[in-house]
């Protein structure tokens, strides 16, 4: 799976990583997808900011746009 964050008017691929996902615990793994698991990292690493509608990465790398299920 793979991020795509817009920076600056250019996209970037940042893959996941288990150091990523290294505080998330799945109590139900039988039924979560990759989008499921796409929207618990959304939620994880980024902050929804109303005034401009966009979900702003923490880290300050730039706007999260979705992912890549591979």
């Amino acid at each position: 799976m793979e991020l795509i964050i817009l920076n600056d008017g250019t996209y970037q691929l940042i893959e996941v990583t288990k150091q990523m996902l290294s505080d998330v615990k799945l109590y139900n793994t039988s039924n979560i997808n990759c989008f499921d698991l796409c929207d618990i990292i959304r939620l994880k690493l980024t902050t929804y900011h109303e005034f401009i509608n966009r979900h702003v990465m923490n880290n300050g790398s730039g706007d999260f746009f979705g992912c890549i299920c591979k």
